[in-house]
């Protein structure tokens, strides 16, 4: 399912279910390396599975996304600064003359067949806990509570209904689990066991920070941000830096908050600009045994626009 490119100044090293990553020619494998290119493909996936067709120019709609949010958690919607993983996009390189001060000199990090789709990262020791923040009832959780009135464990008042919105957002962590393995809901009490109580503190309370900022920038824009997950890291200096991708299509729920407060029925309430429309459609033609069926392109194109309408709506003032 997965392609990489031979990308000059750069060797391929690993692929998840939609990213590809590099590390310089020159660095003698991901755990020394400084800095990492990380490329996001077309491929789309959904229940574990990577899924054919991809969704075209999902990699660039999704960096771009991600691009803008880390500028605006930077510092960019008038909060604090949030530390995140990227470095600058161009290094200063000596010409032949021995000197560096013409435009010429500057090469880009990124090659020119990845453009618009790559962020050039630092190297972070990745933490093992997938960082979940729920604001709506909804999805899995929408189906545990049914069952037992609680979400990942956690007690939620009695009478709510798909797609409501909680009392106030929860933490839901998660295991990142090796590749082609499930990731697996867990306790905060395992958080703390996994990574010690300061930083699994710290995990969650930045979290739920990202989370809120967000939910008021979406708000702001006419959607509701359902829910979402952030990946985070430890740089050389020990700081908690978030990383991976941010508040996109693919790792969160967006809602068009006009259909949420109208809508009579949960597929009209959860209008979404997410992937929901994949995910809606494999749960109806595919039982979860051996492998998925392909995406029919109506499915496919339908994605597109939704991942395309979300950036639109949320960069345009």
């Amino acid at each position: 399912m997965t392609s990489t490119l031979d990308l000059p100044g750069w060797r391929h090293v690993y692929s998840g279910k939609v990213r590809d990553l590099y590390i310089p020619d020159d660095a003698a494998d991901a755990a020394t390396a400084e800095r990492m290119l990380v490329v996001a493909s077309d491929r789309v996936s959904a229940f574990d599975h990577v899924l054919s067709p991809g969704i075209p120019d999902k990699g660039v709609l999704l960096t771009t996304l991600s691009l803008w949010w880390f500028d605006r958690l930077a510092g960019g919607d008038g909060g604090r600064g949030i530390p995140n993983h990227l470095v600058a996009s161009h290094v200063l390189t000596l010409g032949a003359d021995g000197e560096a001060n013409t435009a010429d000199d500057l090469q880009s990090l990124i090659p020119a067949e990845v453009a618009g789709r790559a962020m050039v990262v630092k190297s972070l020791d990745m933490q093992p806990v997938e960082c979940v923040v729920r604001g709506y009832l909804t999805g899995s959780g929408w189906a545990e509570y049914q069952s037992d009135g609680t979400v990942c464990g956690i007690p939620l008042p009695a009478g709510l209904s798909n797609g409501d919105r909680l009392p106030e957002p929860i933490y839901t962590p998660a295991w990142k689990a090796p590749m082609g393995e499930h990731d697996e809901n867990i306790s905060y009490e395992r958080t703390v066991e996994l990574v010690g109580p300061e930083r699994a503190a710290e995990l969650r309370d930045l979290s739920l920070e990202i989370y809120d900022r967000a939910a008021r920038t979406a708000e702001q824009h006419g959607l509701i941000l359902a829910d979402t997950k952030f990946e985070f890291g430890v740089d050389a200096e020990g700081v908690l830096t978030l990383a991976d991708e941010v508040l996109t299509s693919d790792s969160s729920r967006y809602w068009d908050a006009a259909a949420w407060a109208s809508g009579t029925t949960p597929d009209e309430r959860m209008a979404s600009f997410d992937k929901q429309i994949v995910r809606d459609w494999l749960a109806a033609n595919w039982d979860k045994q051996g492998e998925p069926p392909a995406l029919p392109q109506e499915i496919v194109e339908r994605t597109a626009a939704r991942y395309r309408e979300l950036l639109e709506l949320l960069t345009t003032a």
